[in-house]
């Protein structure tokens, strides 16, 4: 898809190419070190949903958009699969086993570094899109994430899937095991028209805050940040949900793998992709960072910021190989290639995947010998992973 130059307004799809202009390179219109911070935050949409990660049949072109004027990573892992503990970590910087102790949240820390910080829906965003007495300013807007039951949705985004076949997508029968969302499995079709309908609405409201940001002429100067708190399956495994979605809790690609968008021309590469294994609990040390915020201690994420500016790391430095994630007595380590999943300290029953060779997850080599050195390795990383980050 081409990305138009005009600015994105209300009303309007189109987006600004992000392209050299000789104007902008002149001092006076420079973007100043500190950029205000829009943090855009849905429920329950997975990277495999939207257009820009590959999908054919929903339509979410504002967020597509949104992503054609920056960087995309491709292989984003919630910290928790599940819309408020993901949320928490994400906001937090801390692991789900970190979240019964009190946290600073971005939100206090961005306000200490000199941040006017505020938190909206889509609708009252645009009332607090305004630099405050000389302060760049910090809004995390919370979308209207798709949820079940995807009531109050205008007809006019229904109308758009009323004959939706979604014949590209395949999606396997319910699971006996089969938990929250289970109810939108009796008719996988109509579920999956509900749920188009429900992103495609809030698609919309990215385009309402978004276009608020071009209209007051402050995109030279606020990063944009697209993400979710977790994912969902919408059929496939013969589940709906995220890592809820089955009993016990999983952690399957659809569940666990999020989109994360950064866009601010002049500083994010238009149109990158970034295929480094990134997670939620990564966000708050770049943001911090980026605006030179104090960081806490005791946090297992690390700055991004080089990979989102397209700037090269170090010679010396290495990125991590490992993410990982949690969610009730399911714990997950997640590779560029391989997934190990374990339940209560290992102790129940595990997966293991190889997601080149299987990418549906549909073989589990747990108990494959041949798969042993690895699953040891991978359950050391996750064990040490627990230890430090529990408490």
């Amino acid at each position: 898809m081409s990305v138009s130059r005009r600015h994105f307004l209300a009303g309007s799809l189109a987006l600004p190419a992000f392209a050299a202009n000789k104007d902008k390179k002149k001092k006076k219109n420079a973007a100043p070190e500190r950029p205000n911070i829009v943090l855009l935050v849905a429920d329950n949409v997975p990277s495999w949903v939207l257009g820009i990660y590959g999908n054919k049949d929903i339509r979410t072109p504002n967020i597509d958009r949104l992503a054609q004027t920056g960087l995309r990573f491709h292989n984003h892992i919630t910290a928790s699969p599940s819309p408020e503990p993901g949320r928490q970590t994400l906001l937090t910087g801390r692991t789900a086993m970190q979240l019964a102790a009190p946290a600073n949240t971005l939100e206090q820390l961005l306000g200490s570094a000199g941040y006017a910080c505020r938190t909206a829906d889509a609708a009252g965003a645009a009332k607090l899109l305004e630099p405050s007495s000389g302060k760049p300013f910090f809004v995390v807007v919370n979308l209207r994430g798709p949820r079940p039951p995807y009531d109050g949705v205008p007809q006019k985004y229904a109308d758009l899937y009323a004959t939706a076949r979604f014949e590209t997508y395949s999606h396997d029968p319910a699971a006996a095991n089969a938990a929250s969302g289970k109810e939108m499995l009796a008719n996988v079709t109509e579920g999956l028209r509900k749920y188009s309908a429900a992103l495609s609405a809030m698609d919309a409201d990215v385009q309402t805050v978004v276009g608020q940001i071009y209209q007051r002429k402050l995109v030279d100067n606020t990063l944009i940040i697209f993400t979710s708190t977790c994912g969902a399956l919408l059929g496939r495994h013969g589940l709906w949900d995220a890592g809820e979605g089955s009993q016990p809790t999983n952690m399957y690609e659809e569940s666990v793998r999020t989109p994360m968008i950064w866009s601010w021309p002049g500083h994010v590469p238009a149109m990158g992709e970034r295929p480094d294994v990134v997670g939620s609990c990564d966000l708050l040390p770049s943001l911090c960072e980026l605006t030179d915020a104090a960081l806490p201690t005791g946090l297992s994420g690390t700055s991004y910021l080089l990979f989102a500016t397209g700037k090269p790391l170090p010679k010396k430095m290495r990125w991590k190989t490992t993410v990982f994630s949690a969610l009730g007595n399911t714990a997950m380590a997640r590779a560029d290639r391989y997934k190990l999943v374990q339940r209560d300290a290992g102790k129940g029953p595990g997966e293991l995947y190889d997601l080149v060779a299987d990418p549906g997850e549909t073989t589990n080599q747990y108990d494959n010998e041949q798969f042993l050195t690895l699953k040891t390795e991978l359950g050391s990383e996750l064990a040490a992973w627990r230890q430090k980050y529990s408490g």
